[in-house]
């Protein structure tokens, strides 16, 4: 089932595979992990960039299509059962106390579970997040190319021998990018919803 029927403010357990998922995000990245860890992007380290990807209604959708305005990127699923639901309570919670910066931010949750999650199902899980969530999905070839742009670590873990019974390990982390399309820095997704307003408001200008 979807969680995309859970209540705005629904929050649940960690789960391990959210753990693993990340675990296994930082080892993959390697040196990259500094950069996750203290906020900072080593010198050469790439993040980010051009995206063709298509959002609730079917409709096309790029990176500049969001220029002029602050992109708050979260990559996840919708049947995640604990972490992106949360993650995403979070994120509509610290935009309600930003203030007025918050209309200069556009929070994209992009899947990484796009056999599953189609146009409408993104646009209704998005949706039980508020208005200012915008859901995106393509190709399985389109996500692959975003999620290495983001250097975004996501595996399918089966769970069972239907076609269904498989859950998503993925990294958890926030991108913050710029009005020109260029990253600003992480946020991490744990963060109380009073601790990433602070940071969206240090980092919004």
């Amino acid at each position: 089932m979807s969680t995309a029927s859970k209540p705005r403010r629904d929050r649940g357990p960690g789960t391990l595979y959210a753990i693993i998922g990340l675990v296994m995000a930082l080892l993959l990245i390697g040196t990259g992990g500094y950069f996750w860890l203290s906020g900072r992007t080593p010198q050469g380290l790439a993040v980010g960039g051009p995206f063709a990807l298509t959002d609730g209604d079917g409709k096309p959708v790029t990176d500049k299509d969001f220029r002029g305005k602050y992109m708050l990127i979260y990559f996840g699923y919708t049947f995640c059962p604990d972490v992106c639901p949360t993650t995403l309570n979070t994120v509509a919670d610290a935009l309600d106390k930003v203030g007025p910066k918050a209309d200069k931010v556009r929070p994209l949750f992009i899947t990484v579970d796009p056999k599953r999650d189609k146009p409408a199902i993104v646009k209704q899980f998005a949706a039980a997040f508020g208005t200012r969530v915008i859901g995106l999905t393509g190709s399985a070839e389109q996500i692959a190319a975003v999620a290495k742009a983001y250097r975004v670590y996501y595996a399918e873990h089966r769970t069972g021998t239907g076609p269904d019974d498989y859950t998503m390990d993925h990294s958890s982390v926030l991108y913050l990018m710029g009005p020109d399309g260029r990253f600003v820095a992480p946020i991490r997704a744990d963060l109380a919803p009073d601790a990433m307003a602070a940071a969206l408001g240090r980092l919004v200008l």
